[in-house]
């Protein structure tokens, strides 16, 4: 018995196109607009972060970095994760920064970013007492509203990977945190391609971000790990 497809599929499967001039060339005009509006926002995120972005080597001396979460494999930093971490503590070692705010999921009692972040870092001689932990560093606009609203952080030192560090950039200047971005370089493997496309359409939700300015996931009361450890770090 020979399958005939049913009409309408088949007129899904081929779809009218503008027969006239002026029908194709609105047809063209939208397509270029939704070219255009989806570009924005990246636009949006190199312009804003255009002279912000530095090196380890060139970073600004500043009291706090911040450090935001990127996975974790069988309990301990991901090999991106732990990128980010090396640079942070570099610059502590070099004197360029007082604290680290290491800031990430803790959602679920079986997954604690920054707690495996902590251990990370003191084990490359970064003290427990400069380490400031964020639980609840959700997504990238979390964090940044978190850092300014809940840890009292007007100015920073970001460190994330190279295709996500500008989304950070932009994302903290909009939440009121003035920040310097380090993209710490990674390897470019299948994650780093999902990463960098990921970005595109990130993009998108952080120029909805930095216009709305939603409340984050979980706000809660003030922390005052940050002026300890900057009390601690001046004695």
């Amino acid at each position: 018995m020979r399958f005939v497809m049913p009409r309408a599929v088949r007129r899904l499967r081929r779809p009218r196109l503008p027969r006239t001039r002026a029908g194709q060339r609105r047809a063209v005009q939208a397509v270029m607009l939704l070219c255009v509006l989806a570009l924005l926002p990246a636009t949006w995120m190199y312009v804003v972060t255009g002279d912000r972005l530095r090196t380890t080597a060139d970073a600004p001396r500043t009291d706090v970095a911040v450090v935001f979460g990127a996975g974790l494999w069988d309990g301990e930093p991901s090999p991106y994760l732990a990128h980010r971490l090396d640079a942070a503590a570099r610059l502590y070692r070099d004197g360029r920064i007082k604290v680290v705010l290491v800031t990430g999921d803790n959602s679920r009692e079986d997954y604690d970013e920054p707690d495996a972040m902590r251990t990370y870092l003191t084990a490359r001689g970064v003290p427990d007492g400069r380490i400031v932990s964020d639980y609840a560093g959700f997504d990238t606009w979390d964090s940044c509203v978190r850092a300014r609203k809940i840890f009292g952080v007007h100015e920073a030192v970001l460190i994330s990977q190279g295709f996500h560090i500008r989304r950070a950039v932009a994302l903290c200047q909009a939440a009121g945190v003035r920040s310097y971005g380090i993209g710490v370089d990674a390897k470019h493997d299948v994650t780093w391609y999902y990463g960098g496309t990921r970005e595109i359409f990130a993009a998108g939700k952080a120029a909805l971000d930095a216009v709305f300015k939603p409340d984050p996931r979980f706000l809660g009361p003030k922390e005052p790990g940050i002026p300890r450890a900057l009390a601690a770090a001046g004695e």
